[in-house]
């Protein structure tokens, strides 16, 4: 090899290696943004559809029916963990996973809970919302 293809290519690598440490690069094992936004917004269109459900719950115990209080504190419980979870997804902050977690309990539990009464609206609704974030955050985890 002369002197000159040499320094050519070397000069090519010196390019190209700038080329990528000059961007953002993804660390291995962590989660893609796409998977952090995709978690957020399930977070958040639970968030919503617990927070429907509560106020439905709380409505359905006031007229005295009891059999809705534990969806009422479980979807109340959910509506809680959803939106801190999407907060923290929002920003990728580092706790994001293990909130994920959580909140993947959290959402089959109230999931559970109010998909047996899927004859009513928010509930059937919740029951939904529950298990599309409960797959949005397995996604998030099991990329971690």
């Amino acid at each position: 090899m002369k002197r000159r293809d040499f320094i050519k290519m070397a000069a090519t690598g010196v390019v190209g290696a700038s080329a990528i440490l000059g961007q953002p690069q993804q660390v291995l094992g962590a989660p893609s943004d796409s998977l952090y936004e995709r978690c957020a917004k399930a977070c958040r269109d639970c968030e919503k559809a617990c927070q429907a459900c509560h106020k439905h719950c709380a409505a359905m115990v006031k007229m005295g029916m009891k059999e809705h209080e534990k969806s009422m504190h479980l979807s109340e419980d959910c509506m809680e963990v959803c939106g801190l979870c999407a907060k923290v997804c929002e920003r990728k902050g580092p706790m994001a996973v293990a909130l994920a977690e959580a909140c993947r309990k959290a959402c089959r539990a109230c999931g559970d809970e109010c998909g047996k009464n899927t004859d009513m609206k928010p509930m059937a609704d919740c029951a939904k919302a529950c298990s599309a974030c409960d797959k949005a955050c397995e996604a998030l985890t099991a990329a971690a």
